[in-house]
């Protein structure tokens, strides 16, 4: 392997956020989907044009919801998923579509490079306290007595959404392992590009067998790639979001950008409230998870949109957040 693609001298794991692959006003239709991709995708080929090593992670929350409702629409049909199939079949068909994407904007660029996807799989805990108290949302907003037919079929528990009706939530327990980790090293150790644990994974646990089973739950996706992140002993975690930088008393007129602050700070502004668990919170966390987690002392995590990710690597963009001193 060339010194340009050592292992953990370029090498930096990428959260994409949802709104890479999908804005927030748009019906997420395929040509949709393939259109904001290519545009992330170029913004990412020229980093690895750059000479860095990439292992992208992605949200897939919209494409399990579409997945859901299908599996609903057709229910008379054929045979209903279940949660963690959902999550498999949308790992598949958003891992082709950004590892294609990617490797189009390579092509045009004259990279002899090339990106795959793997399915991935996470463990968790079934002790774990979010299976007493599920609290993440997913799926469409039903009618009150369409939702307590679903409740009565299928056991769902569902949360009220204030002026619109009831919705399905699920446990999101926190990633203990993921379970093709020695693959995914030897890979990075070969300096291959990969897109792993999109959605956050498949959420699996194992019986009393030690036999693996999925999980009906969801996992934060920018948890899981803090795990892989100083699971791989990565130097840089990169969460790519909405905003060039976080801000302490976002949207108000005393809103204040963060430019560097050190992990202890972040948990600090965490505990203060100033990033809500719907927002900018899973994304503090996992950063905080990650630097604590690592073994080197100069990881570092960076929260920028895609626009500015070549400049925030550079040192000139985004929020940089760092380990505590000492």
């Amino acid at each position: 392997m060339s010194e340009q693609y050592s292992y953990r001298n370029r090498l930096i794991v990428v959260a994409l956020g949802g709104n890479a692959i999908l804005h927030a006003n748009q019906e997420g239709t395929v040509e949709q989907q393939f259109e904001n991709t290519r545009y992330t995708a170029a913004h990412l080929a020229g980093l690895v044009q750059a000479g860095y090593q990439l292992l992208v992670t992605h949200g897939n929350g919209p494409q399990v919801g579409s997945v859901l409702r299908r599996v609903e629409l057709a229910e008379r049909e054929v045979y209903r998923l279940p949660l963690d199939l959902c999550g498999a079949h949308t790992q598949g068909e958003m891992g082709f579509m950004i590892a294609q994407c990617l490797n189009n904007a390579l092509a045009e660029r004259h990279v002899s490079r090339r990106f795959a996807a793997l399915i991935t799989s996470v463990e968790v805990d079934r002790q774990d306290p979010a299976f007493q108290k599920p609290t993440k949302p997913i799926g469409k907003v039903y009618r009150k007595d369409k939702a307590e037919e679903m409740q009565r079929l299928y056991g769902w528990q569902m949360v009220h959404v204030p002026q619109q009706g009831l919705r399905r939530v699920v446990p999101s327990p926190a990633p203990r392992a993921v379970v093709e980790i020695d693959l995914i090293r030897r890979l990075v150790d070969a300096g291959e590009l990969l897109v792993a644990a999109g959605g956050g994974g498949i959420p699996v646990a194992r019986d009393d067998r030690g036999h693996w089973h999925g999980v009906e739950a969801v996992i934060d996706k920018d948890r899981t790639a803090a795990l892989l992140g100083r699971t791989l002993d990565a130097p840089v975690f990169v969460i790519v979001t909405s905003v060039e930088r976080v801000a302490l008393d976002y949207g108000t007129p005393h809103e204040r950008p963060l430019d560097r602050l050190t992990a202890s700070q972040a948990q600090q502004y965490l505990d203060a409230g100033q990033f809500p668990p719907g927002s900018m919170g899973p994304k503090i966390e996992a950063a905080v998870e990650f630097l604590r987690g690592c073994r080197a002392g100069d990881a570092r995590v960076i929260i920028c949109d895609i626009e500015h990710m070549a400049e925030a690597l550079a040192g000139h963009s985004g929020t940089h957040i760092g380990p505590d001193a000492g």
